[in-house]
């Protein structure tokens, strides 16, 4: 057996016999700030990353390093509260690991978060954007041989986002009076910062918001079959205009994500409930 699968399958028992045999509908990812959804998940079973076979450790601000099961929306979910990220030093094997996890648990759904960088000037902090399209400036994690038991070697990436996930979305969001954007999100790979001359040449190329993060998910996610929703939440406007003392800072990111996540969370719980 390919070891990679052996990882993955021995990750998946661990968490099995700590929640159960029961398939779980859908599976989330939770971004910097946005761990708040997890604590609206009934009877929960919390699975500490540190804990399961094969999983590394999330280091970055905001992200709590839980896998957590139990009910939401009247159905039976899993969550991660914190992801694993590129510039953490982890190769693309480790940052996909809990997808295909999920994917072998039985999630039928992806839901993915992130805190972003707003590059278009009509963002403001706040604001929820629904992805539609993403720019890739991080290492495909589908590099090296392809695992044959999860999907095709070119999986094809027309559609990375599913257009009845956002027509649901958008259709939510009006009954509820809740503004959406929607947008095209550009990963690089972090840690730092973008320069003002990297903002403006992202917003050139096409994209909306800028993080560091999602997009190696989705891309598994996809080679897998699995119809996946995606969220930014704007936490600060990526613009190259700054005022000369204006720094960009990881609290304040983390602040503002926790600021919108009540909006995300009930987004994301009416969508799952519709489903």
């Amino acid at each position: 057996m390919d070891e990679r699968v052996m990882k993955i399958s021995q990750a998946a028992e661990y968490i099995r016999g700590r929640i159960g045999a029961r398939e779980p509908f859908a599976g989330i990812v939770l971004g910097s700030g946005l761990g708040k959804l997890a604590d609206m998940i009934a009877n929960p079973v919390v699975v500490p990353y540190a804990g399961i076979p094969h999983f590394p450790v999330s280091t970055a601000q905001g992200h709590k390093g839980n896998f957590i099961a139990g009910e939401l929306g009247g159905k039976f979910v899993v969550a991660m509260q914190g992801r694993f990220h590129y510039y953490e030093g982890y190769p693309m094997e480790l940052v996909t690991l809990p997808i295909r996890v999920m994917k072998v648990l039985g999630i039928k759904y992806l839901f993915v978060s992130n805190a972003a960088g707003g590059v278009n000037y009509d963002f403001r902090v706040g604001d929820l954007m629904v992805i539609r399209d993403h720019i890739n400036l991080l290492p495909n994690p589908l590099i090296g041989p392809n695992m044959e038991e999860f999907g095709p070697r070119f999986p094809d990436m027309t559609r990375p986002y599913e257009p009845a996930l956002m027509a649901l979305a958008e259709e939510i969001a009006a009954a509820s009076g809740l503004a959406l954007k929607k947008g095209v999100y550009l990963a690089s790979t972090g840690p730092t910062y973008e320069t003002p001359a990297e903002y403006k040449y992202f917003r050139t190329i096409g994209a909306d918001a800028v993080g560091m993060s999602t997009i190696p998910e989705v891309i598994v996610a996809r080679h897998s079959g699995i119809p996946v929703f995606g969220m930014s939440v704007i936490t600060n406007e990526a613009h190259d205009d700054f005022a000369p003392d204006f720094v960009n800072d990881g609290d304040d990111v983390v602040k503002a994500a926790d600021a919108a996540a009540n909006k995300m969370t009930m987004l994301f719980v009416e969508m799952i409930k519709a489903l």
